[in-house]
């Protein structure tokens, strides 16, 4: 078994005017949300496709279906716990993650450091494996207009020795 894997994931939602928009866990705005079947937190999607994709096991999509309604409006948290269940029983663990969020508004740095601890939480790593960044698009295309959120996430996974 290969010691460690990598692991890229992308998520993006249409955003809508009210209703609460949450990213890494955390409410970060309640004059937005993304039209969605969960609760919509790209980020947590974002990093549940690449811890998923660096064990080879699909993608949210194949394992949370969005016509299955024991999904509609979970916790995207759920999800990531039950992803990094999957990870544990093909032999691996959470590494460390790079994600990257981009949305014009609101300005997401007040909230980094709690994401990134909610993060880290979940998957039962230091927050300091944990990064979080945010960007804008310069008012270009559908992020840019304000129609839509993305988050894009880059996961390490490593055989997981403890049962050994």
């Amino acid at each position: 078994m290969i010691p460690v894997r990598i692991g890229y994931g992308y998520d993006v939602h249409r955003l809508q005017s009210g209703g609460v928009l949450k990213l890494g866990g955390i409410v970060v705005s309640r004059d937005v949300s993304p039209v969605a079947h969960s609760d919509g937190d790209v980020l947590l999607h974002a990093i549940a496709d690449a811890l998923l994709g660096a064990a080879a096991l699909g993608d949210i999509g194949m394992h949370f279906p969005d016509d299955d309604e024991r999904y509609r409006g979970i916790d995207s948290g759920e999800l990531l716990v039950r992803v990094v269940e999957m990870l544990k029983e093909a032999g691996y663990r959470p590494g460390n993650v790079d994600a990257t969020v981009v949305l014009e508004k609101p300005k997401l740095r007040p909230f980094i450091n709690t994401m990134r601890e909610r993060v880290a939480a979940i998957l039962a790593v230091e927050p300091s494996f944990v990064s979080i960044k945010a960007t804008t698009s310069e008012k270009m295309g559908f992020v840019g207009s304000g129609e839509g959120i993305a988050a894009h996430a880059v996961a390490l996974i490593t055989v997981d020795n403890a049962g050994a």
